[in-house]
């Protein structure tokens, strides 16, 4: 692995109130950044990460959603899809240039900067995989794999 990134010691507010990832408990950590709320490809994402919850769960393993919107946003969100697990409000981009997921990307004909959808898998607070430009679809099943897998080695 390449990439050497820390958790940054700070709190962000989250749909369960504010959160520092350098205090979570669990063992294993899947911090997930998409582009925005409701929308296709972070619905299907975003449900399939809650589908999962349990198993990832009894990995120890913590899931946490991260994007420039709202607490709002996120909280209508996680309501309408019935999601399981918190979302981080990143809206000073702050976690997202921490991690260098923000990317130009080609909305419509036009260059805008959004988020590139990325993956980072944590074991003990180190930072043991990376997904960059991932594909909503079966992802959350492709962590879910990859994570037994690092948990067997």
């Amino acid at each position: 692995m390449s990439e050497n990134i820390q958790l940054p010691d700070q709190s962000f507010p989250t749909t369960e109130g504010e959160l520092n990832l350098t205090q979570i408990e669990s063992e294993w950590l899947v911090l997930y950044f998409y582009p925005k709320d409701s929308t296709p490809g972070c619905t299907t994402q975003a449900i399939g990460f809650s589908c999962l919850k349990d198993q990832f769960a009894a990995l120890n393993c913590q899931i946490i959603g991260v994007s420039r919107d709202s607490v709002k946003s996120h909280q209508n969100f996680t309501e309408k899809q019935s999601l399981n697990f918190n979302l981080i409000s990143d809206r000073q981009e702050i976690l997202c240039k921490h991690f260098d997921v923000i990317k130009e990307k080609n909305m419509y004909g036009k260059q805008v900067m959004g988020i590139e959808r990325s993956t980072f898998i944590f074991h003990n607070k180190q930072l043991v995989k990376s997904y960059r430009k991932v594909k909503a679809a079966g992802h959350a099943e492709q962590v879910l794999e990859d994570l037994k897998v690092l948990q067997s080695a």
